[in-house]
């Protein structure tokens, strides 16, 4: 018994909508989450529909053989479920949202007939100044006029007087500001949309006249479809597939549902589409443009309270921190703490002569990436610095091939993707020449090296100079060079290597003890839980007696409480300010307890498609630190939902008499004090 995967990710979804909801949240924050919601919608129909999509190509009964899915019937049910999130998005954005604005003095003018005399002499200047040098417009009458629509991008469809023909114009919307500020009233802060001030000024473009203009938005296919292939340069491969991504397959139309039938059907034939490539959707579409929605100034309560990352006790003292782990390994916690020691350890080795080399793995880099500047720094150096660039980390292959090549021109040694298999491991080693000769300094992480999302997702990194684990790290070095291994992973589970096989039997200990009446249980945290055979694995734990608490934050195919299959099984998810991105897997173990943080979910793609580290937690208090926040999690009963049959996302109910508790921020102000 499983979640289809795809629609457990329209619930997660969900309880990013709900925050957008909760009247508890401060105003720019759920505007925010409106946003986020958005972002996460159109990367869903350009990846995971375009996926089912391409599903439909293939025979009917070779696909009857080798897909758990029907992809025409589990369509339909994501476009139902879509709509009804839709709907109450918009009822969510118009009915709340914009009045709690206008109670606030911002009034969002979303109508350029309510411009006053004063506003509409702006917009035409700003039309005229600003907007009209980016502007693209033509007439349609037929499908040989159409011009190609640019995946994610904005136009409108005019309709014209005195013609049949139809305007298409672009919302240049990826060149300028989605929200232009009005001069306006003293006390009022007004804004409208860039698309009101073309609205406004459509006749400039079509004397003749304008009866109506609709906006629409095309999501195009972002896969790459070239993850298992095994020949040829893979990086080339994905340079000329980047302009590629731009063009795929429609995957959705959204259009102003205030748009009639004949219209949509005219739209449908003229773009080539079909019956369930349509969506209806509001007057406005790319609500992710929400991010940059301008506040007036000095509004500090619109938003969330500060929560500045806190410095590591020991490392912000430490003049070294080679010293500092020599003394012990160190333990970091993103975003509650500083990620500024990253580059400054790496800077530190550039600079220090006795660091000979610098391996790393890098899988999302920052556009203004210090960690790669500080890599730079130690090559120029001289030290030897090896880097494994995975170049298809989605949306990013770009990013990461520009430092790739920088890193390159500086003379490190760049090893780019292995076809047909990604590195997803977050680690680096750091080899030192001391007086007992070589010695090895292993970072290894649950997030990228990436000090943008170090600000915004929750992560744990460990500093290690424990050879147990550092001299595994060189071997699983030696694996992504494609090296002889010099012995089998003792401490580390490695995908695909091993850790499947080990958590495998993490369970079947615990299952064991079970069985022999001893206490057993486990808490897992990860974003993803999707593999069947993990699953199925967990099922049998429930039925064997083991109690097991999950913390998940996105897909849980995993189906919690069902009688006599996984009524041992608890699961909840924690939606807040910061996205939780680590993953820690707590076993029991007999009382001999194990905990190892990692960068794999449990999904078939983390565990046998991907390199993936993870990594056992040795100092007592290092386990302990982890352990409260595993608890302090479990016991939100503020952001948690629970994780049910069916996928309802309700809220924790609070005991009477039982006071609230928000992990994230209970989190913080126990790592500050």
């Amino acid at each position: 018994m499983y979640h289809k995967r795809d629609i457990s990710w329209l619930s997660f979804n969900h309880r990013v909508l709900q925050e957008a909801q909760d009247p508890k949240v401060p105003l720019y924050e759920r505007i925010k989450f409106l946003a986020i919601y958005s972002s996460n919608l159109d990367e869903f129909f350009r990846v995971r529909v375009s996926a089912l999509r391409q599903f439909q190509k293939i025979d009917k009964k070779e696909r009857k053989s080798i897909l758990e899915v029907k992809p025409k019937k589990e369509l339909r049910e994501i476009k139902k479920i879509v709509h009804q999130q839709q709907v109450e998005f918009g009822i969510l954005f118009r009915s709340k949202i914009i009045p709690e604005l206008r109670e606030r003095g911002i009034f969002l003018l979303n109508d350029h007939h309510l411009f006053n005399p004063e506003q509409k002499r702006f917009a035409q200047s700003y039309f005229q100044e600003n907007i009209l040098p980016h502007l693209q417009y033509q007439r349609i009458d037929h499908t040989y006029d159409v011009p190609f629509l640019q995946n994610r991008s904005l136009y409108f469809v005019v309709c014209l007087a005195q013609s049949d023909e139809l305007g298409l114009v672009n919302i240049p919307a990826d060149v300028l500001p989605r929200f232009v500020p009005l001069p306006g009233p003293e006390g009022e802060f007004q804004v409208t949309f860039l698309d009101e001030i073309i609205r406004a000024n459509l006749e400039e473009l079509f004397p003749e006249g304008v009866l109506a203009a609709y906006s629409i938005k095309i999501s195009r296919d972002a896969e790459l479809y070239i993850d298992d292939e095994y020949s040829g340069d893979l990086r080339e491969k994905i340079k000329a597939s980047l302009a590629e991504r731009s063009i795929g397959a429609p995957t959705r139309l959204l259009y102003d549902s205030a748009m009639n039938i004949e219209l949509t059907k005219r739209l449908k034939d003229l773009f080539q589409l079909k019956k369930n490539d349509l969506f209806p959707g509001g007057r406005y579409h790319n609500f992710s443009d929400f991010f940059a929605f301008p506040a007036p100034p000095n509004a500090v309560d619109l938003y969330d309270e500060p929560m500045p990352p806190q410095p590591h006790p020991e490392l912000e003292k430490s003049q070294s921190i080679f010293q500092s782990l020599g003394q012990g390994d160190i333990l970091l916690h993103f975003p509650y703490q500083k990620y500024d020691y990253i580059p400054r350890w790496i800077e530190e080795a550039a600079a220090d002569p006795q660091v000979e080399e610098i391996k790393i793995t890098l899988y999302r880099v920052a556009k203004n990436s210090s960690v790669a500047q500080a890599l730079v720094q130690a090559q120029e150096r001289g030290k030897k610095v090896t880097v494994f660039v995975e170049v298809k980390a989605r949306f990013d292959e770009a990013s990461n091939l520009h430092w790739g090549e920088t890193l390159q021109a500086a003379g490190a040694k760049v090893i780019y993707s292995r076809p047909g298999i990604k590195v997803h491991s977050k680690i680096m080693l750091i080899t030192r020449q001391e007086t007992n000769g070589l010695r090895h300094y292993a970072y290894l992480g649950t997030g990228n090296f990436n000090e943008k999302t170090a600000t915004l997702y929750t992560d744990h990194a460990l500093l290690s100079a424990d050879e147990r684990l550092s001299l595994e790290v060189a071997d699983v070095f030696r694996f992504l060079e494609e090296q002889p291994v010099l012995g089998s992973f003792q401490h580390l589970m490695v995908s695909p290597v091993n850790s499947r096989h080990k958590f495998v039997s993490c369970i079947d200990r615990e299952i064991q003890h079970a069985k022999a009446g001893r206490t057993a249980w486990m808490m897992l945290k990860m974003n993803s839980l999707e593999d069947s055979s993990m699953i199925d694995k967990l099922y049998e734990a429930s039925q064997a007696g083991v109690q097991i608490q999950l913390i998940i934050r996105g897909i849980c195919c995993l189906v919690p409480g069902v009688p006599e299959l996984s009524d041992n099984i608890e699961a909840i998810s924690i939606i807040d300010r910061f996205l939780e991105h680590a993953r820690i897997y707590y076993f029991s173990n007999g009382g001999r307890e194990e905990l190892y943080l990692a960068s794999a979910d449990w999904m078939t793609r983390n565990l046998d498609r991907r390199v993936e580290v993870v990594f056992p937690i040795y100092t007592p208090s290092h386990k302990q630190e982890l352990v409260k926040i595993l608890h302090t999690q479990w016991a939100d009963n503020v952001k948690a939902r629970i994780l049910n049959s069916t996928l309802n996302n309700p809220h924790k109910v609070v005991a009477g008499g039982e006071g609230t508790l928000r992990a994230q921020k209970e989190i913080y102000l126990t790592l500050r004090t």
